[in-house]
């Protein structure tokens, strides 16, 4: 620690930053640091968090990013827009930023690095899995290592949701309940559709393989389509469902010598696998590396005090000195993106029982070079709505696609299998 004391100006008053600001100010007697100016949307409104005196409140961002005697700036004002303009206008000037902002990142992240200079620092634990302190631990403990994937789930609200569901409920049911609760916003879209899961598992898969991936180009699918037959089909084999964000290298020539590929899916996850058990808004990421093997990280994934706290763990690390590159090279080459994603497919079928649907089934496998394992069909409820599930053996998901639209085409099923 240095004599300094580092002034921090906030930008965001929400849930998170009422957080960031408790915290902070409880530490400020003990470290060199304190909060004289925070900003926010309307510095009217009522906080539902206490308001230090020595903190100064506005709603003009120029108050924080034009004042020189400001070293670090917290940004938890969300959005893409305004944030990013924030950001890349404090690292410009010389200070040193914290933002929780996972969208922001995602979509801008090399524009946001080229606007940071020598003697500027860039933390970003809190943008990805909440309090889980997953990014210091793959910018410092595999300095020596070589990651090999990423794995795991990285959104509480669709876990919670995923949860209810295995027990028996609908989808829109659940909805409604994780919206009254707060875990789910008014509109879910981010969370449901995959696209929150998505902006971490780009930030992680940069973190752990060197390259940028445009979030658009990430095979994402969410969990709109799930019901509860498809957690009764994964009980038969052994399993749940899971929404999961996968970054692994491929085999090429040798064994992870390939580009990476990336992904977000539900799974049909094995109730011995790590996943199985993670419940309610939980989070969890796994780590597979050369030497340490399969390392896993769990922990809240959102709340007010868990992603605060994680938030001040980067401004705790810049003012200690202790802060590591956003983004450490390590003199690990880069590996290329964009493999198509590889594994056994779970595809489950609506189709009116009638005779053909498995030669059906049979000739889009074949044409598309798809190995089924196996085929699973409960009893028939009713023969103009049956359901039945196919398992392939290891393929890509390429074929898998190709597959389900040879079905589509055959006429025999009802509607785009899930």
């Amino acid at each position: 620690m240095t004599d300094k004391v580092y002034k921090i100006g906030m930008i965001g008053g929400g849930v998170v930053g009422g957080g960031v600001l408790t915290i902070l100010h409880s530490l400020s007697s003990t470290l060199p640091l304190t909060v004289p100016k925070m900003v926010v949307r309307d510095p009217s409104k009522p906080r539902s968090f206490a308001v230090p005196s020595t903190t100064s409140v506005s709603g003009s961002i120029d108050d924080v990013l034009d004042d020189a005697s400001i070293d670090i700036v917290v940004e938890v004002m969300g959005g893409t827009g305004a944030a990013l303009d924030v950001v890349k206008r404090a690292l410009a000037s010389g200070k040193h930023v914290v933002t929780a902002n996972k969208a922001l990142l995602a979509e801008h992240l090399e524009e946001v690095l080229a606007a940071g200079g020598r003697g500027t620092s860039l933390g970003y634990e809190a943008a990805v899995c909440g309090g889980i302190p997953i990014i210091n631990a793959l910018q410092t403990a595999y300095a020596g290592d070589k990651v090999t994937k990423v794995q795991g789930i990285m959104n509480g609200t669709t876990n919670y949701m995923l949860c209810k569901m295995e027990k028996g409920a609908e989808y829109a049911d659940v909805l409604k309940e994780a919206q009254a609760l707060g875990y789910a916003e008014a509109d879910p879209t981010a969370d449901v559709e995959g696209h929150d899961v998505r902006a971490k598992l780009a930030i992680l898969s940069k973190l752990a393989f060197g390259t940028t991936t445009p979030i658009t180009s990430i095979p994402t699918t969410g969990i709109t389509s799930i019901t509860p037959v498809d957690f009764s089909y994964a009980a038969s084999m052994g399993s749940t469902i899971r929404l999961i964000g996968t970054a692994h290298r491929t085999n090429l020539h040798a064994e992870n010598d390939g580009p990476v590929a990336l992904s977000v899916c539900p799974c049909v996850v094995p109730l011995g696998h790590p996943a199985s058990s993670v419940t309610g808004a939980g989070n969890l990421v796994v780590v597979s590396s050369d030497n340490l093997g399969s390392a896993s990280y769990a922990g809240p994934g959102a709340g007010r005090f868990p992603t605060a706290n994680s938030v001040v763990a980067d401004v705790v690390r810049i003012v200690s000195g202790s802060q590591p590159d956003a983004f450490p090279s390590r003199g690990r080459q880069s590996a290329d993106v964009g493999a198509d994603t590889e594994g056994r497919f779970y595809v489950r079928v609506q189709a009116r029982d009638s005779i053909g649907i498995i030669k059906s089934l049979g000739s889009s496998a074949e044409g598309a070079g798809v190995s089924i394992h196996s085929v699973l069909q409960g009893p028939i409820s009713s023969r103009d709505e049956m359901d039945f599930v196919v398992v392939t053996e290891a393929c890509g998901g390429r074929e898998v696609r190709a597959m389900v639209d040879g079905l589509i085409q055959g006429g025999k099923v009802k509607g785009c299998p899930v």
